[in-house]
């Protein structure tokens, strides 16, 4: 059998290293694949996946948006904020209505956090003070008067406190009230239109049995993740991946969904994105 090569691009953080342990060490079986994994920041990997450079990508669900005609969602790898999500942040504590005046450090445009603030403000991006600045510097942003407000993804969202800094609002928590309890959705593994359905469900099966594997696995795969835990220790980033690599993970079900629907619609009814494109999963 002919080995097929496979670019895989997720980024360097404690939940996609976990998550991908199994395959990245080659723990877990792959018959006639290969899979280079490609570690890039989630905005690289978002404007990538605008260009289809990548055969499969961890992206955010903003930006399924925007490339929803090149590659079909895989049912497993999401990242849900289940009661919690990305945060709003400063030296001191804003309302709404102060934060839309202030000078914001965003982590990427194409982010679902991005979109998810806009949601909040209830306008579009155009009409904010806006920084992009990357997504671990962010806090370095706003402590030197760069930006007034960060709004903070990964990590940041439990060490926040120890930079001295207050929390505005949790996005996922706003989501979650203003949306029956739904999650709110962040990112998810896409895979390239262009290969065949056989080809995309045998991908979609081996990185499912990759998350399980580590969820099956869990202290071995989480000290696999540590290398990528910035500023925490073997407790905060074993809390943070449960955080993002959970049920959700391994299947969105009907709630992640319906959930994703509504944020994209949201979008689009706001004039945030282009569309808010037919949700297309690999069975």
């Amino acid at each position: 059998m002919e080995t097929v090569r496979l670019t895989l691009g997720h980024s360097p953080d404690p939940d996609d290293a976990f998550m991908f342990y199994g395959l990245a060490k080659e723990l877990i079986p792959t018959p006639g694949l290969q899979f280079e994994h490609i570690l890039q920041d989630i905005q690289t990997l978002n404007e990538r996946a605008t260009r289809g450079e990548l055969d499969i990508s961890a992206i955010s669900i903003h930006a399924y948006a925007y490339v929803s005609e090149t590659y079909a969602l895989l049912p497993s790898g999401a990242s849900m904020g289940d009661g919690y999500g990305p945060m709003l942040v400063a030296k001191q504590r804003f309302s709404r209505e102060e934060v839309a005046r202030k000078r914001i450090a965003i982590p990427g445009r194409m982010t679902s956090a991005f979109l998810a603030l806009q949601l909040w403000l209830g306008r579009p991006g155009r009409e904010l003070d806006l920084v992009v600045v990357p997504f671990d510097e962010i806090f370095a942003a706003v402590k030197s008067g760069q930006a007034d407000v960060g709004l903070i993804i990964h990590e940041g969202q439990l060490t926040y406190r120890n930079e001295g800094l207050e929390l505005c609002e949790d996005l996922g928590i706003w989501w979650g009230r203003e949306n029956d309890g739904l999650p709110l959705p962040l990112g998810g593994n896409v895979i390239h239109k262009r290969h065949p359905v056989e080809l995309r469900r045998r991908v979609s099966d081996i990185l499912t049995g990759s998350i399980q594997y580590s969820l099956d696995h869990r202290p071995e795969a989480v000290a696999h993740s540590l290398q990528w835990a910035r500023d925490m220790g073997r407790d905060l980033a074993d809390q943070f991946v449960g955080m993002y690599v959970n049920h959700w993970t391994l299947d969105y079900g009907e709630k992640g969904r319906e959930s994703i629907r509504r944020f994209l619609g949201r979008g689009q009814a706001l004039g945030l994105i282009p569309q808010a494109p037919p949700l297309e999963f690999v069975v």
